[in-house]
């Protein structure tokens, strides 16, 4: 095959996001070779895009495939995390030549990234393991793009990386949007950054999905006061966060509920969120994020809490069942609406900061874990379009980053020290109406304990250490002793003098 004739990357696996990508890398001038283990599907698909300006080349073979790349050789793969990632990768590598690249687009553990990269490394080959989120539409018409790996290869793939990825406005960090589908947007800044090394990009992209998890579960929170307390319509809370969506709370997922809350049900007519089964699933980056908080002693309750609340929600006969046998308080609304609406608003925003405030903590113990250096404005920066948890809300962490680099939480920034101080009291006085009305609200719950517990200078822990060096001597520290000092008392027995109350 002629020079010329070669394909600037490769992609493997054509489902609906391998085609999408592989879509948006064409529209954009490169040459793409794309394979699949079922040959007909590659078939249909080529046939079905014959003028992309890039230009789709199908394979039928894995040998051809890899030949119809220039050197070195680019490949992303899109298939099933875990096993069929790795039969992938074990099925290429007798294939390839020194300096070669992998890259793996699914949405791989961080921890199976790491391995990987180490033992292509071994083998002359480079890998990179890149998150890539937006979905199915942000993979055609621009995601957002986090790769990790060594910095050396991510030269070569940076190209096809900037150009595809999603672009922000430089002066709002709004979205930009191209002329009509399938048309490139001109001008912006890529949604895409080089995150660090081995397994850095797609452990940020596991933290993005947590914090798209509290997200959605805090939407969820919002309805579900708004039709129990309030007992308005789909229709009516359809118009309350279109109102949002022009506010401080501007984002994809805000936008997204509008439309759904003002969706009618194609074949009964009622509102469409009636209609829907009120069971989730999950795909288990969510629970990662969570097990890894635990892991490494990061306090990230409100992630964790929205993954149990997909748990719980997926036990719905039992639920069905202690509905009939369990019973909550007696409860009258008596309230303005209007300004019980404005709380619920204020209660999603101060609950939002506290959850990102707890993504970016993780994010900060990890590179001290896995030896990375991170950018958190930039991750901030590249959040802002593309992805499921786009929004205005993020341009104002890049910039709190901007102001230091070195910030500990996002709520010591001045900018949302100030939005919670304006609006901590309707945040309140919507977790004390839930919880006597008792609607369940764990995200809004447990972000405000979070807030609560960061800012108190002496918990009751104390207690706890005391319990624990009385029954396995674990000893304890003293206040007025230097931290790390460690001491053990000889607990009294029953038999001995204790102090009277």
């Amino acid at each position: 095959m002629a020079a010329n004739d070669l394909s600037d990357i490769g992609l493997i696996g054509l489902a609906v996001m391998g085609q999408n990508l592989a879509l948006n890398i064409a529209d954009h001038g490169f040459r793409i070779s794309v394979y699949n283990r079922t040959t007909s599907k590659m078939e249909d698909f080529v046939r079905a895009h014959p003028d992309t300006p890039g230009g789709l080349q199908g394979e039928t073979s894995l040998e051809g495939f890899v030949k119809s790349l220039k050197r070195p050789r680019k490949i992303i793969i899109l298939v099933q995390a875990g096993r069929g990632t790795d039969a992938v990768i074990d099925s290429l590598v007798p294939l390839l030549e020194e300096g070669d690249i992998i890259i793996d687009g699914g949405n791989a553990k961080w921890t199976d990234t790491i391995r990987r990269e180490k033992e292509l490394t071994e083998k002359g080959l480079r890998f990179i393991g890149s998150g890539v989120s937006g979905g199915e539409e942000g993979a055609r018409f621009g995601p957002s793009l986090m790769p990790g790996g060594t910095a050396e290869a991510w030269e070569f793939l940076k190209p096809v990386w900037d150009a595809i990825a999603a672009k922000v406005d430089p002066g709002n960090g709004k979205p930009l949007l191209g002329a009509e589908p399938g048309k490139p947007v001109e001008g912006g800044v890529p949604c895409s950054a080089y995150i660090g090394p081995d397994g850095a990009g797609h452990y940020v992209k596991m933290v993005h999905n947590g914090i798209e998890y509290g997200d959605m579960q805090m939407i969820c929170e919002a309805y579900d006061l708004m039709q129990r307390v309030l007992g308005m319509t789909p229709p009516e809370m359809g118009k309350v966060f279109e109102e949002w969506n022009g506010g401080l709370l501007d984002s994809f997922l805000i936008e997204i509920t509008a439309d759904i809350l003002q969706q009618a049900d194609p074949e009964t007519g009622k509102p469409f969120v009636d209609i829907v089964l009120d069971t989730a699933g999950q795909k288990g980056t969510g629970k990662w994020t969570s097990v890894n908080a635990l892991d490494m002693g990061v306090p990230a309750p409100t992630v964790a809490e929205a993954v149990f609340a997909r748990c719980l929600s997926a036990v719905k006969e039992e639920r069905v069942a202690a509905s009939s046998l369990l019973k909550g308080p007696a409860y009258n609304f008596d309230g303005d609406k209007s300004e019980f609406v404005d709380a619920i608003r204020d209660a999603l925003y101060c609950s939002k900061i506290c959850s990102y405030a707890q993504g970016f903590q993780l994010m900060r113990e990890a590179q001290k874990e896995y030896g990375w250096t991170l950018n958190f404005g930039e991750i901030a920066q590249i959040w802002r379009g593309g992805c499921i948890i786009r929004a205005a809300f993020l341009q104002k962490i890049t910039e709190a980053y901007g102001r230091d680099p070195d910030l500990a939480n996002l709520l010591l920034d001045p900018f949302f020290n100030e939005q919670i101080q304006k609006a901590q009291a309707n945040w309140r006085k919507v977790v004390a109406v839930a919880a006597g009305a008792g609607i369940s609200i764990p995200t809004f719950a447990s972000a405000l304990s979070y807030y609560d517990g960061y800012r108190t200078e002496r918990l009751p822990q104390n207690l706890l250490q005391a319990q624990r060096d009385f029954f396995g001597a674990h000893t304890y520290e003293r206040v007025d002793r230097p931290r790390g000092e460690f001491f053990h008392i000889d607990w009294p027995k029953p038999d001995r003098p204790q102090l009277k109350a």
